[in-house]
């Protein structure tokens, strides 16, 4: 079964078990709708979900003490394919992107879409070409004009200089 990543371990938090998580998702609040999550291809049942600043503070089930919680350092948390939350329209997730088909207005192959760097301001989407060449476009409207993940296609508008 697919499953995506949605965190890693960061640190142990206190002394009863917890551990903080950098959520790999815009919405960390995702957490407290999860019955649990998969270590290492085993499933952890989440037992309280609380924030600080822009972290999951993750307590799972029998994890009940720093040095249960200091073991999971730098693991990395899973869910099924299937327990994604559902986006809006126009919202697409990183790993439907990754591979799609680069192509301008004109239907000229740009190249591929090979990785999604993630800004405050705005995301920039790395685009490498088939002669092994990358470049940087910004994820706004001026520059994409269609994402078709069904198709595998992504339409841009290139402006002199950018490639």
């Amino acid at each position: 079964m697919d499953r995506i990543k949605v965190g890693i371990i960061s640190s142990a938090v206190g002394l009863k078990g917890e551990v903080k998580v950098y959520p790999y998702t815009d919405y960390k609040e995702r957490f407290e709708e999860l019955d649990g999550v998969y270590i290492n291809n085993d499933f952890k049942k989440i037992m309280g979900v609380r924030y600080m600043k822009n972290m999951a503070i993750i307590k799972f089930e029998g994890v009940d003490d720093r040095n249960q919680a200091e073991l999971l350092r730098e693991h990395l948390l899973y869910i099924d394919k299937k327990d994604v939350r559902e986006l809006g329209e126009d919202e697409h997730y990183i790993f439907d992107l990754i591979g799609l088909k680069v192509v301008d207005e004109e239907n000229n192959k740009i190249g591929t879409l090979s990785d999604v760097i993630q800004n405050p301001a705005q995301d920039l989407y790395e685009i490498e070409q088939e002669n092994g060449n990358k470049f940087l476009l910004p994820a706004v409207s001026e520059f994409i004009i269609n994402i078709d993940t069904k198709c595998g296609i992504m339409v841009v508008r290139l402006i002199e200089g950018i490639v």
